[in-house]
């Protein structure tokens, strides 16, 4: 089996048409300026031992050189044999709020940002487990399924926002039916859902949606970010400038306060654990340590290729090219010189 580790440094070779292109166009223009100087009768006279010939072989090593390097980078690699790993873990969804009050700056950055940076550290301390993402805010959507990938799932993460979710509002009771729906209740792993908001829920029966996660053994902790007092949304315009902050229809301004109380029954009756979101500390390390406590379940078999560099099969050449190119020079051999010397002297 045949592969580039790197395969996007192949769009290097784009440029080598370009390359040829101004190699081309730099030897006409330099003809164009020596035949307006002298006719090829004195050209002979002033550069006898300049030769076109190897002008263009060390363009032709140059360019190949080029090409061997970029192949290099790319770094193809033959696939040796193939084995076959267990895969064992457990399965979480981290559902999370994006509706405008998660935008609140209580919490440094601002809420979201803050969720999304522990959602990051999460994924890259797994080993094995499956994640995915669900964000809501008056509806609930899939950002991405149950994954192994762990770095796919952080470039999904990164395009998370408060306009991931068209529909304003807070369902966390739709978030967790959606999540219980995303497992496969089929299979044996142990289960998870980690709800990160402010808790501010404006429509569903929760206690209907955490008593279907509870049915299916699944457990359900929360984080709440932000704070009881309440505190403003900030709008920002396109240049990321302040510009306000959110109001009713009445101009007052909108405090978005936490409902822990809320959250802290979900996990209770979820038999999870509920944690307090701050600017300092991460949440999401202690609930990895309560995750890594439960047992791991077998999910699958997943073949793996092991694979050998075989950069240096055209490192080696490139380098030689070059010092070939580099040591020859654009004068013409002595003994083709002298032989083109004794055919003139033969025709007088």
């Amino acid at each position: 089996m045949f592969r580039f580790e790197h395969p996007e440094y192949l769009y290097g070779l784009l440029a080598i048409p370009f390359l040829i292109a101004v190699f081309w166009y730099a030897g006409r223009k330099r003809k164009e300026v020596i035949n307006k100087f002298a006719d090829s009768t004195l050209q002979k006279v002033i550069i006898p031992t300049y030769s076109r010939i190897k002008n263009r072989v060390k363009l032709t090593l140059l360019l190949t050189s080029f090409v061997f390097l970029i192949v290099a980078a790319s770094n193809p690699q033959i696939g040796t044999r193939v084995q076959e790993v267990k895969q064992a873990g457990i399965d979480v969804y981290i559902v999370l709020d994006v509706s405008l009050s998660m935008l609140a700056e209580d919490i440094k950055p601002n809420r979201l940002e803050r969720a999304k940076f522990q959602i990051a550290n999460l994924i890259n301390k797994l080993r094995g487990d499956r994640i995915g993402l669900i964000v809501f805010s008056g509806a609930a959507y899939v950002q991405f399924p149950l994954t192994t990938d762990y770095s796919a799932a952080n470039l999904f993460l990164s395009a998370v926002d408060v306009r991931s979710v068209p529909q304003p509002g807070t369902a966390i009771a739709k978030a967790i039916n959606l999540s219980v729906k995303s497992f496969d209740l089929k299979s044996s792993t142990k289960k998870a859902i980690v709800v990160i908001t402010d808790g501010e829920d404006h429509e569903g029966d929760i206690n209907q949606a955490i008593d279907q996660a509870v049915s299916n053994k699944i457990i359900i902790y929360t984080i709440g970010l932000g704070s009881p007092e309440g505190v403003p949304i900030p709008i920002y315009d396109a240049s990321g400038k302040r510009v306000g902050f959110k109001k009713d229809k009445n101009g007052t301004v909108v405090l978005t306060k936490l409902d822990d109380i809320t959250l802290r029954e979900i996990a209770e009756k979820a038999n999870g654990k509920h944690y307090l979101g701050s600017s300092n500390q991460n949440e999401l390390d202690d609930i990895y340590e309560e995750l890594s406590s439960i047992e791991k379940t077998e999910f699958g078999v997943r073949k793996v290729t092991d694979y050998e560099d075989r950069f240096y099969y055209f490192l080696a050449p490139a380098i030689i090219l070059l010092l070939f190119e580099f040591f020859m020079t654009t004068k013409k051999s002595t003994f083709f010189a002298s032989l083109s010397m004794r055919l003139n002297l033969g025709q007088d």
